[in-house]
């Protein structure tokens, strides 16, 4: 029995047959990974894509003449057939005599050598590799946080995985391989390059979906962008379990200037000097500040670059939206890339600015915010008292404040209808109040209030009186945006909307199943029912009292009617009704004989 071996992959031994390595989760078009590589390669650069990388970027590489190094033949197969060139058994495969102008190694260096060779060691991949650059060429390497967000959240530690992926597990223990990034850029520089930007990867390793650089991310801690863009990205995955809520641990290392350092890992950029002079600059000034692939698959990746004027959007991919639909078949809310222009609003996200006040007990702070983000949005209504556009749907957690001055931070989420001012600010009201209420954090109002009643309460600290009819066409309004955002069919709207019209303050909140969250969710649901049980014996008691004062009084009618008074009464009282029934008799006789005479007097 013989296997065929496809001409473009090259075996030159210690290739892994019954091996693959290729990531089991993928991005739309390889995600911001792809769209960086796109900005880092030019045309008919070569490229060396080094270990198991998403095929997608082998297509969005196809200006370059792109070389991929595998240790699995099963992946050769499959990259091969996207029209890469492909060379199969680990880092002693590759030509000694070839260079490539771009190494790309975003799938770290674990899966690169081959269990059927010899083992090179971590800094033994990393110097073939630099040999493998060209004089003047980059090296774009991935290097895994120990003690990343996503390790420190997971609900299985990292050193149980048994996965064929997990063959060699890297952690703090091994000192053979850079735990940080001081580490690897110190490796980086022993090994001949100069190390040059780089980027903290969120939420997954495998599959980022946000790429910020690193050292703007530590400098800029009450960045909104920043802020929003951490949230998303790690309470995007809705079905996953983990013990404490990610989202809520990567914003808060933001605020603590630990974005990067606990960022799950990072992808640094190395030049090779092509003089070995010290005036050769290398690196890049024209990278982005941030990568971030949000919303439908057809959006793309949306960039933030730094601008003399401060920084600016910049939006790639994405398909042009269609309004050729009939109205009854648009949806209520759709996003449009082509809105993400102009600068980037500066200012902290409204969403943070509100949970500090609360957890403050501070009512002036909640009471300024909340009245100047209504009256915001009064004055961006239409003339009907309409919102519309990108304001109809500013929520908490998409406007910055900079000190009195609010503004959209993503403007490309934007409602097709109009939306009544009540409803707008109900609906992002609600919002806020749902995460508060299910969150568990700690406000100043009474525990006793459910999501609506908070609602208006927070519609009231606003200086707008929203009543609870309002605050149900806000619910229906943002089970019809999120499922139009979602893409949903009409079996998935009806049960969203359901879900919503549920929400209680002993649910858990959306997104990622946290033991943590779950637990205090648990400990509300104790309170509510040692509240009602309360209830319900102070029920029990006020009814058994009651009864006992009914059968008091039972008891007495009793006594009383068997007494001879009560009989001589009764037999002084039957005449004098017996009589009154007649007088009513005689009343109603006349009264009938009256209304005939009338209509023959006038006859007459």
């Amino acid at each position: 029995m013989t296997t065929e071996t496809p001409p473009r992959v090259a075996l030159p031994g210690g290739e892994m047959l019954a091996w693959s390595d290729l990531p089991e989760r993928r991005l739309a078009e390889g995600g911001p990974l792809a769209a960086l590589l796109a900005r880092l390669v030019p045309a008919g650069a070569r490229v060396l894509l080094v270990g198991p990388h998403d095929p997608a970027l082998v297509a969005r590489l196809a200006h370059a003449a792109v070389t991929c190094l595998l240790r699995s033949h099963p992946d050769g197969v499959v990259l091969a057939d996207r029209g890469a060139r492909v060379v199969v058994g680990g880092p002693a495969g590759l030509p000694a005599d070839e260079q490539w102008d771009m190494v790309v190694a975003a799938a770290g260096l674990d899966a690169v050598e081959s269990v059927e060779g010899d083992r090179l060691g971590w800094d033994g991949v990393l110097a073939r590799l630099v040999a493998a650059v060209a004089p003047g060429g980059t090296l774009l390497l991935r290097v895994d946080n120990p003690l990343g967000v996503h390790r420190l959240v997971a609900a299985s530690p990292w050193y149980a995985d048994r996965s064929d992926r997990a063959w060699s597990v890297g952690g703090v223990l091994d000192a053979g391989r850079p735990a940080n990034q001081a580490q690897a850029r110190a490796r980086l520089a022993g090994a001949g390059l100069r190390p040059g930007a780089g980027f903290a990867a969120y939420p997954d390793p495998d599959a980022p979906t946000v790429l910020v650089d690193a050292d703007e991310l530590d400098r800029r801690t009450t960045s909104g962008l920043f802020d929003a863009m951490l949230h998303g990205a790690c309470a995007g995955d809705r079905e996953a379990t983990v013990l404490q809520d990610p989202a809520r641990l990567a914003v808060d290392a933001l605020h603590a200037g630990l974005g990067s350092t606990l960022a799950p890992s990072w992808l640094l950029l190395a030049h090779r000097p092509a003089t070995g002079t010290a005036a050769d600059p290398g690196g890049r000034t024209d990278l982005p500040v941030a990568l971030v692939q949000t919303g439908p698959p057809g959006v793309g990746v949306v960039e933030v670059h730094a601008g003399a004027g401060g920084w600016r959007w910049w939006a790639s991919g994405g398909t042009p939206r269609s309004e050729a639909a009939p109205f009854a078949s648009r949806e209520v809310a759709h996003r449009d890339v082509a809105a993400l222009h102009g600068p980037v609003p500066e200012g902290r996200l409204l969403r943070t600015l509100l949970l500090d006040a609360c957890l403050r007990r501070d009512l002036h702070t909640l009471r300024h915010l909340l009245r100047g983000y209504a009256t915001w949005l009064g004055t961006q209504a239409e003339a009907d008292g309409r919102l519309a556009g990108a304001t109809a749907l500013a929520g908490t957690d998409n406007v910055v404040v900079d000190g009195d001055e609010f503004a959209v931070l993503d403007p490309s989420w934007r409602a097709t209808a109009p939306l009544e001012l009540d409803v707008a600010l109900a609906r992002s009201l609600w919002r806020f109040a749902a995460v508060l209420l299910t969150g568990g954090y700690a406000h100043p109002w009474t525990s006793t209030l459910d999501v609506a009643g908070l609602t208006v309460v927070l519609g009231g600290v606003a200086g707008r009186d929203l009543s609870r009819a309002t605050v149900a066409a806000a619910v229906e309004a943002e089970a019809a945006i999120t499922a139009a955002l979602r893409g949903l069919d009409a079996e998935g709207r009806v049960r969203l909307a359901d879900e919503l019209r549920a929400v209680s303050p002993t649910d858990p909140p959306a997104g990622p199943h946290s033991y943590q969250q779950l637990r205090e969710a648990w400990l509300r649901q104790r309170e509510e029912m040692t509240r009602l049980s309360a209830l319900l014996k102070w029920t029990e008691e006020l009814l058994t009292s009651r009864e006992r004062a009914l059968r008091r009084a039972d008891a007495t009618i009793n006594l009383l009617s068997g007494s001879l008074s009560y009989r001589v009464g009764r037999l002084a009282i039957t005449p004098a009704r017996l009589a009154k029934r007649g007088a009513r008799a005689a009343k109603r006789r006349a009264t009938a004989a009256l209304n005939q005479r009338r209509p023959e007097q006038e006859q007459q």
